[in-house]
């Protein structure tokens, strides 16, 4: 589950991480008062007005602005608040910008010069193991240095039995070029991030920039966290942070109907029981000639009831074609499944594309003697085989 910037940084300073400071506001007014705020609160006359959508890239498509009085922020404010904020994460749709974070100016002038480093937290999947990953070539364009300069990423690989360990933290402060008070900060603050991705169950922790300030404190500027949802029932404050407006509606109405739902941009859609049957799906379905509109697994359990919320998901899809249905019956009767198409295509009314309902197992031939004698435009198969000849079949027309 992806959060907002602000909420990272609130898990992150309740582990002891320094952070940007910033206050959320909905409004433009709001902003203007949140600027104040961080004003009397942090002695900041200039605020940074930062875009808070579930993607990077923000900067670079206009969503984050510097603001050097007043007037300013709220021009800033109405400026993002509303704007259809397009990043290279987005997709060319882009993503309704409805919050900001009025933030502290934390590039102020002092003894030294400011830097931005790179860090992130997150499982390396082919070693089993969390990793620190780290660059000295923090800031927007980080995806540039790893494709161009890949040898300014550094990695530093954590032991599960004994955890990040003192001397791993010193390391990454040393080959950041960090020295005296800011290579201390820099232990702190690796140690402390750390602690957070790990305590919170989380998948991933990218801050970027981590900057050093000009009088050596590090603190986080970002923060882009994704939280593991298998975990979720452990930390239900977390659970609590989501925001559904930052998803895909239909994949939202999928969840609340216990349906795992992803949508894709195909002309056939697709409704299996069982993730790796759901692929098979897939690929059997470019292999004649479509391509899959969405991954949707209706469980081992699949209903009437699920059957037709999956029939209502997959049809406000405009590019659905026609709709492939394919049960294996182990758990759960085919001739119940097929009654439930009849069921849900009966309450639904009139369903504009053909539908192929291809059903193998327990009373899989009762079933298909239901479909058949239905007297509706439902195509039944029982063969794979079978089920694709009839997806080429009707989209051919």
């Amino acid at each position: 589950m992806n959060i907002h910037e602000y909420q990272g940084k609130q898990i992150l300073k309740s582990f002891g991480v320094r952070v940007q400071e910033g206050i959320v506001a909905d409004t433009p007014e709001q902003a203007v008062e949140a600027a104040k705020k961080m004003k009397e609160d942090y002695n900041s006359d200039w605020v940074v007005v930062k875009a808070q959508i579930h993607a990077g890239g923000r900067g670079k498509g206009g969503g984050v602005k510097l603001a050097k009085n007043l007037d300013e922020v709220k021009q800033r404010a109405t400026d993002i608040i509303g704007m259809q904020l397009v990043t290279p994460q987005t997709g060319p749709e882009g993503k309704k910008v409805n919050k900001v974070l009025v933030a502290q100016d934390v590039y102020y002038p002092g003894e030294s010069e400011t830097k931005e480093f790179y860090m992130s937290v997150l499982l390396d999947r082919a070693k089993g193991r969390n990793i620190v990953m780290y660059s000295t070539e923090g800031g927007m364009d980080i995806e540039e240095v790893a494709e161009k300069t890949p040898h300014l990423i550094f990695k530093e690989e954590i032991d599960p039995k004994v955890g990040l360990q003192g001397f791993q933290a010193r390391k990454i402060a040393f080959n950041l070029g960090l020295s005296g008070a800011a290579h201390k900060e820099m232990v702190k603050f690796v140690a402390a991030l750390y602690k957070a991705y790990d305590s919170t169950d989380s998948s991933m922790f990218e801050i970027n920039p981590v900057l050093k300030t000009s009088d050596d404190k590090i603190l986080a500027v970002d923060a882009k966290v994704n939280l593991d949802e298998n975990a979720l029932y452990r930390h239900p404050d977390y659970a609590a942070m989501r925001d559904v407006t930052e998803e895909d509606p239909t994949e939202v109405e999928a969840g609340e109907s216990n349906l795992n739902y992803v949508k894709l941009d195909g002309n056939v859609g697709c409704m299996v029981n069982g993730a790796g049957l759901a692929m098979a799906t897939m690929d059997i379905i470019k292999i004649a000639g479509g391509e899959p509109a969405n991954f949707l697994d209706v469980g081992g359990t699949a209903n009437a009831e699920t059957v037709k919320a999956g029939f209502n998901i997959i049809l406000k899809d405009p590019n659905v074609k026609a709709i492939l249905i394919n049960i294996f019956g182990g758990i759960v009767r085919c001739d119940r499944v097929a009654q439930g198409v009849i069921d849900a295509y009966s309450e639904i009314g009139n369903i504009p594309v053909p539908i192929i309902v291809r059903l193998q197992g327990t009373n899989a031939e009762e079933a298909k003697k239901l479909i058949d004698e239905s007297g509706l435009q439902v195509y039944s198969a029982i063969l794979l085989k079978e089920a694709a000849e009839l997806v080429t079949k009707v989209l051919k027309g």
